[in-house]
C-alpha cells in the first residue's frame, strides 16, 4: 500500500525541529569544549554538566524524532498527521525550550506543563495499542470501553515511572539535574522540596492519563468518535 502522505505543516515542524536540535548540538559542544572544568553553573552562568544535559537531550531528540517513521514503516502502522505535529511540538518545547533556552527554569510551571501534555498523548497512545489488539485477528479479544479506559489509563502512569527512572539513572550517571533536585545555582534541595519535582510530575502524568481516559470512554461508549482522530492504526494492506 502507498505510504499515506503527510500533512504540509508536519513536514514543516520536521524540518525546523531537526535543523534546531542540529545547531543546539554543534552550539552545545563549542560550548562544552571552551567552558572551563571548574565553572560552576547558575543562573546566568552554565557548567560543563548543565551542556552535557542539553547535548544528551538533543542528541535523543534526534533519535527519537525517528521513531514513529521508523515503527510504522517495520510494523505496518499508520499515524494521524495531528498524533505527529502534537508529537513533534512536545519534542521541541521540552528539549529546545525547556533545555537549551532554560524554559524549565525561566517560565513557572513548564515541566508541570509538558507533563501534563505528554500524560494525554501517552494515554492516546495507550489507546491506540489496546485498540489495536482488540481489533488484530490473530490476537481475538473483545474488550469494554472501562477496560481498554483502565488499560490506557495504568499503561500511560507506567510510562511515566519509566521517565522518572530513566532522569534518576542519568542523573547519578552523569551529573545531570533532569530531576531537578537542584536550583538554578546548582545547590542541592533538602527533604520534601529534593522529592517535589518527581511526585509533581507524577501527579501531573495521571492528570493527564486521566483526562485522556475519560475522553477515551465516552469516545468509545458513545461513539464521538474523539480518540479516534489521534490513533495509531494498522494499514489496510496489514488488516
Amino acid at each position: 500500500m502507498k505510504e499515506p502522505t503527510r500533512s504540509r505543516l508536519e513536514r514543516i515542524i520536521t524540518i525546523a525541529l531537526f535543523v534546531t536540535l542540529l545547531f543546539s548540538i554543534a552550539f552545545t559542544i563549542v560550548r562544552m569544549i571552551n567552558t572551563p572544568s571548574d565553572i560552576i553553573g547558575g543562573e546566568d552562568v552554565k557548567a560543563k554538566s548543565d551542556y552535557a544535559l542539553m547535548l544528551l537531550q538533543c542528541t535523543l531528540g534526534l533519535v527519537v524524532m525517528a521513531l514513529p517513521s521508523f515503527i510504522g514503516r517495520r510494523l505496518d502502522l499508520h499515524i494521524p498527521s495531528v498524533m505527529m505535529i502534537f508529537y513533534l511540538l512536545f519534542l521541541y518545547a521540552a528539549i529546545y525550550l525547556g533545555e537549551v533556552r532554560s524554559f524549565y527554569y525561566a517560565i513557572p510551571h513548564w515541566d508541570i506543563i509538558l507533563h501534563c501534555f505528554s500524560g494525554f498523548m501517552l494515554g492516546c497512545l495507550s489507546f491506540s495499542f489496546i485498540t489495536l489488539l482488540n481489533k488484530w485477528e490473530k490476537i481475538p479479544m473483545t474488550l469494554s470501553p472501562v477496560f481498554v479506559s483502565l488499560f490506557a489509563f495504568c499503561f500511560t502512569l507506567s510510562l511515566g515511572v519509566f521517565w522518572e527512572i530513566y532522569e534518576f539513572a542519568f542523573d547519578g550517571l552523569l551529573k545531570l539535574n533532569m530531576q531537578k533536585f537542584m536550583d538554578a545555582n546548582g545547590v542541592a534541595m533538602i527533604g520534601r522540596e529534593a522529592l517535589q519535582d518527581t511526585m509533581e510530575d507524577l501527579i501531573v502524568d495521571g492528570i493527564g492519563a486521566f483526562a485522556a481516559s475519560l475522553a477515551g470512554y465516552i469516545s468509545l461508549k458513545y461513539n464521538k468518535g474523539w480518540i479516534e482522530k489521534f490513533q495509531i492504526k494498522r494499514r489496510k494492506s496489514a488488516q
